[in-house]
């Protein structure tokens, strides 16, 4: 009897949990499943990642594993042409946009071979709706006739159909021409012939004071004499205002979207730094394009005159050592910690006035000491990026805490107080005020 009363109220123990279990399912199924990835789940951890995933655009994914060549002086460009000036890659479903000296501008898709006119100056990749890639041009605009100069973008387009980027049908002649990605703005030399008693034979013109228009527009007057030659002066940089970009963690892209996280505003020449966990530091151009496959624990615009500041513990030294650097080199991949198997990255700070608070670990049978908090700025200058640094310290460490700085938080205090004396006085009626018969009306 005693054996069968036990069974018994075990079995309702079990009716029991498994009423409770009934009445809280999920609680229930992920302890289960918990069970089982506890007891064969070791070996077998997953490999891929679970990841949502964007909107693909082909032409930019699809991988440029073709070369693409012209003949300038026979006016053919094509990826079978071998023995012709090699361009750039491209892959078959890429756009190729073409200028020739006598100002036709023609797009044509990548094929092995094809004929665009003779004396081509220029072939290169068009992205469709790119507006940031201007084309600078200074032409003769018919035979004998005037010079004119012009910026303009190519958004619109028929594949093949031939374009005059002159207003007289013939005898258009093309006197100087740049391609520029981010819209800069070169300086050039104006040279006119010697016809007649004029003196000034020689000037400057600075494309940056002419406004962007349509391919169609004749452009500004330069000249109503014959130029002898056009040379360049001075490199531009980009006159387009600034691109807004943010970071995608979800889909690891960069977007103009407002997606993310805000990384800043971009010039052409602007770069982004990126530093992972095991000590790599570069910077990248902001394509958007770029997928990022690793991890970063810093990515944000690059400053380069503003130094980093890295604490790493040294694997041979077994001691945490302390770096101030800044990017000699931005095309290049540096390593900022030491090569030992055991070295490992403990903090950047990107702040220009880093601060760090050390919690030392307590000694058996001793009082603890105190935390330290260290300027970095006083601490170490700022050496080469390969340099070991200084050691940070000789005590055994339990943390090291990254703090706001003095100067930062005082500038945050600053911008709050300055937001407070712009706000009006009567900020908190405005409700009040909306409620009057006017309002009403």
């Amino acid at each position: 009897m005693d054996k069968a009363q036990q069974k018994i109220e075990a079995l309702e123990e079990e009716i029991a949990q498994v009423k409770y279990d009934l009445e809280h399912l999920i609680d229930y199924a992920i302890t289960y499943f918990k069970a089982l990835k506890e007891q064969f789940g070791k070996g077998r951890e997953r490999k891929t990642e679970i990841r949502a995933f964007e909107d693909i655009v082909a032409t930019k994914v699809v991988i440029r594993n073709n070369k693409l060549y012209v003949n300038s002086k026979e006016g053919f460009i094509g990826t079978g042409l071998k023995d012709a000036e090699y361009v750039t890659d491209c892959s078959d479903i890429d756009d190729i946009i073409c200028f020739t000296k006598e100002g036709i501008m023609k797009v044509v898709k990548v094929d092995s071979k094809v004929f665009i006119g003779k004396n081509i100056i220029y072939a290169g990749i068009l992205k469709k709706n790119d507006k940031r890639t201007i084309y600078n041009l200074m032409y003769q605009n018919g035979k004998a006739g005037n010079i004119y100069m012009k910026r303009f973008n190519v958004t619109s387009y028929t594949r093949d159909r031939e374009y005059n980027v002159g207003t007289e049908k013939t005898g258009v002649k093309v006197l100087y021409f740049s391609a520029n990605p981010n819209g800069e703005a070169e300086i050039v030399t104006v040279y006119l012939r010697q016809t007649g008693k004029k003196k000034k034979l020689k000037f400057d013109v600075d494309f940056a004071d002419m406004d962007i228009k349509g391919r169609r527009s004749r452009g500004n007057l330069v000249s109503k004499h014959p130029v002898k030659k056009i040379e360049l002066k001075e490199e531009g940089v980009s006159t387009l205002k600034p691109r807004k970009i943010w970071f995608d963690e979800v889909v690891k892209r960069l977007n103009v979207d407002g997606r993310g996280e805000f990384l800043g505003e971009f010039k052409g020449e602007d770069r982004i730094l990126l530093v992972t966990q095991d000590g790599i530091c570069k910077t990248i151009v902001p394509e958007l394009t770029t997928h990022f496959n690793q991890e970063y624990i810093i990515m944000e615009k690059w400053i380069p005159e503003k130094p980093l500041a890295a604490i790493y513990w040294e694997g041979e030294k077994q001691r945490y050592y302390v770096k101030r650097f800044v990017i000699e080199n931005p095309e290049r991949e540096e390593r900022i910690i030491t090569d030992h198997k055991d070295s490992q990255l403990e903090l950047v700070a990107t702040s220009p006035h880093p601060v760090i608070e050390i919690e030392y670990r307590k000694p058996r049978g001793k009082a603890a000491k105190p935390n330290d908090e260290i300027h970095l700025e006083e601490f170490i200058a700022v050496k080469g990026i390969t340099a070991m640094g200084n050691q940070l310290t000789t005590e055994t460490v339990n943390q090291i805490n990254l703090l706001p700085s003095i100067v930062e938080v005082e500038m945050e205090k600053d911008n709050n107080e300055q937001e407070e004396d712009q706000k009006p006085e009567n900020e908190g009626d405005t409700k009040d005020l909306t409620q009057g018969s006017l309002f009403d009306q």
